[in-house]
């Protein structure tokens, strides 16, 4: 689903700028393009399509994506590699632990030869605990031998590592690499939307919905829309050609489609497609590159309010490119794009005051230009913020705020489209493929693989998909694999994750029973807003579980989650009725009652299964025996004072 995980909003302080940010810096760029460090308006055309790592899995699993190394001959390590790997890929799919565990032999002895393709393959495994002990050290110093090769995935594992170690210096300069390679298929006026991978799951049920929207052409709103532009909708036509263009929604990227539904929606002077149609000559993306009918298809764009075009004429006059070279002119497109709220205006006006190109150099200025871009979810203004960061030019030397921006770039990176293979298979019922996949991209620091790939391994437990030390996962193999994913996603600000891996230390699930981490977790959960942490955060308070007994605690940890979701409103009346007991009856025996519902529960366990299915809320069993109990005993009062005093009549206030 486009567009489905948290916004992204960088929030910053006075204290984070420089006092004097005109002062010069050896890494400022120059004005005359020597510093290809710095240089966005680089004199090299932009690349046609995203550059692949010679080992990257993209070509095993996408027959029509050519081999990166072209027509040469590969050599011997380079075929057991693929074979290995396709075969690893072909057992997971099939459920085959004989043919895994021999797919790994052979990447086994491609790594033993040095490909680092292999290394990094066998790194995956290790770290995994896949036909082999799990070894993070050995995962580790494989990454690092198929890192220092070149691999690019094993780059991103790497960075990822030292990111979760908080070794800044080492992270930042892996993934400042790796967030220039993500951008250099980037188009001119405007960036693609931002996908990302599909979440398979809403809390502990399947992501129905998102799922369905991912289905390319069987999915019925694809349908009805080619309907439409059939029928001559001008929107349609455009929205067709978009989904192509990119390969969103499920559908692979098709060039010739979406040229077809552009070219048709620009006969109807749909200005979108007109710029769509820039773009498309401008990178000769499916047609040869034209950057005369460029200029042409952008201008039309532009006369029709299309303000986004702007920024490609802009580009295209600061390099020359179909027209004379204009800097005055292409300063004034970026500026009518920047007052009309595009962040490619933004950015782009950013880039003129940080070289000084055209304009005097303003470090501040571009910061501030900058940091607009990037709240509206710019990717090359994200990298360029991070590298001021980084080098400490205009903004004060931040190295893991350079790291978490780089990061976020990084992961937009071809590697990312092994998320639409992974979820390619979850639609198709090939669950032991989509598992390895994202159990693969989960190892290079995606969060919304760690995510999936816990909830398959959670969900999916009574299948043969899980392939552990020797053969298939034993049950504690896949409790544990399930509970290391879902902690490090809750690292990364995944507050379900945080709250499984709460359950998981409070319930003993997979691990040792210990309420202090649970509670740990709880309150990362709670951090970001999570109304179930906060009602557990209370619960644990309540009952002094891993927390001090703080019963005023407790309470407003219980208001508090009915302030962030109303629909906690029942289980915090009840909760708020066992905290009355308590303060009212402490020491009674309906204390001791209700504080022994818990251990009786495995005794009704079959039976409440079938009413609660789930052991986290036997809590609401106990709090419904509160509610009646007080209820009980506030009759009870009623009618004592109704006795002390038999001349008020019954019923009046008392």
């Amino acid at each position: 689903r486009a567009a489905a995980v948290r916004p992204f909003v960088l929030v910053l302080s006075g204290e984070d700028f420089l006092k004097d940010p005109s002062g010069a810096h050896p890494s400022l760029p120059s004005a005359d393009g020597d510093s290809e460090d710095w240089d966005d308006f680089a004199d090299d055309s932009p690349a046609t399509d995203p550059l692949l790592s010679p080992s990257s899995w993209i070509p095993l699993l996408d027959p029509t994506t050519p081999s990166p190394s072209g027509d040469q001959p590969d050599p011997p390590s380079d075929a057991l590699f693929v074979a290995g790997v396709r075969a690893m890929i072909s057992a997971a799919s099939s459920g085959d632990e004989a043919a895994f565990s021999t797919a790994s032999a052979q990447i086994d002895a491609a790594a033993s030869g040095g490909h680092p393709g292999a290394q990094s393959a066998l790194a995956f495994l290790s770290g995994a605990g896949m036909t082999r002990p799990v070894s993070r050290s050995r995962a580790f110093l494989l990454h690092k031998f198929a890192a220092d090769a070149g691999d690019l995935q094993s780059k991103m594992a790497l960075a990822y590592a030292y990111f979760r170690q908080e070794m800044y210096e080492e992270a930042v300069t892996l993934y400042a690499e790796l967030a220039e390679a993500a951008l250099t298929s980037s188009l001119i006026s405007k960036e693609p939307p931002v996908i990302e991978p599909v979440r398979l799951h809403s809390g502990t049920e399947e992501n129905k919905e998102a799922l369905r929207k991912s289905r390319g052409e069987d999915d019925e709103d694809f349908q009805i829309t080619e309907y439409q532009a059939q029928r001559g909708n001008a929107a349609a036509m455009y929205k067709l050609g978009l989904l192509y263009y990119y390969g969103l929604r499920g559908l692979r990227r098709d060039y010739g489609k979406s040229y077809h539904w552009f070219s048709k929606a620009v006969e109807k002077d749909e200005p979108r497609a007109m710029e769509l149609m820039g773009e498309i000559f401008a990178r000769g993306a499916g047609v040869e590159r034209n950057y005369t009918l460029a200029y042409r298809w952008l201008r039309l764009a532009a006369q029709q309010e299309q303000y986004s075009a702007y920024n490609g004429l802009g580009y295209l006059y600061v390099k020359g490119y179909g027209v004379e070279k204009n800097l005055t002119k292409a300063k004034e497109y970026f500026e009518i794009a920047a007052d009309h709220k595009e962040h490619g205006g933004y950015y782009n006006l950013g880039v003129l005051y940080l070289k000084g190109i055209g304009v005097k150099r303003d470090v501040m200025t571009a910061c501030n230009y900058f940091l607009r871009a990037v709240n509206a979810g710019q990717p090359k203004a994200i990298y360029q913020v991070a590298k001021l960061f980084q080098k400490g030019i205009g903004l004060k030397r931040n190295l893991h705020m350079a790291t978490v921006l780089y990061k976020s770039v990084a992961e937009r990176g071809p590697w990312s489209s092994m998320s639409r293979w992974a979820l390619e298979s979850y639609l198709k019922g090939d669950i032991g493929k989509a598992l390895l996949l994202y159990s693969r991209m989960a190892d290079l620091g995606y969060e919304v693989a760690q995510s999936n790939a816990a909830w398959i391994l959670d969900r999916y437990g009574d299948e043969h998909i899980c392939m552990g030390e020797s053969g298939f996962c034993s049950d504690m193999e896949r409790h544990l694999r399930a509970h290391a994913l879902w902690w490090q996603a809750s690292e990364q600000g995944n507050e379900h994750a945080a709250l499984l891996i709460g359950d998981a230390y409070y319930y003993g699930r997979g691990v040792g029973r210990d309420y202090e981490r649970a509670a740990e977790a709880y309150m990362h959960a709670q951090s970001q807003s999570n109304a179930q942490a906060m009602f557990n955060l209370g619960y644990m308070h309540e009952h002094g579980h891993g927390l001090p007994l703080d019963l005023h605690l407790a309470k407003r940890y219980y208001d508090q989650a009915v302030e962030v979701d109303s629909a906690a409103k029942l289980p915090v009346m009840l909760a708020l009725t066992s905290l009355w007991i308590r303060k009212n009856y402490a020491g009674s025996f309906m204390v001791n009652f209700i504080d022994s519902l818990p251990e009786m529960y495995p005794v009704v366990e079959e039976w409440v299964e079938d009413v609660l299915m789930d052991e986290g809320n036997a809590t609401i069993l106990t709090l419904f025996a509160c509610l009646v109990t007080v209820l009980y005993l506030r009759e009870r009062q009623r009618r004592q004072v109704v006795a002390d005093n038999p001349q008020q009549p019954d019923g009046a206030p008392n």
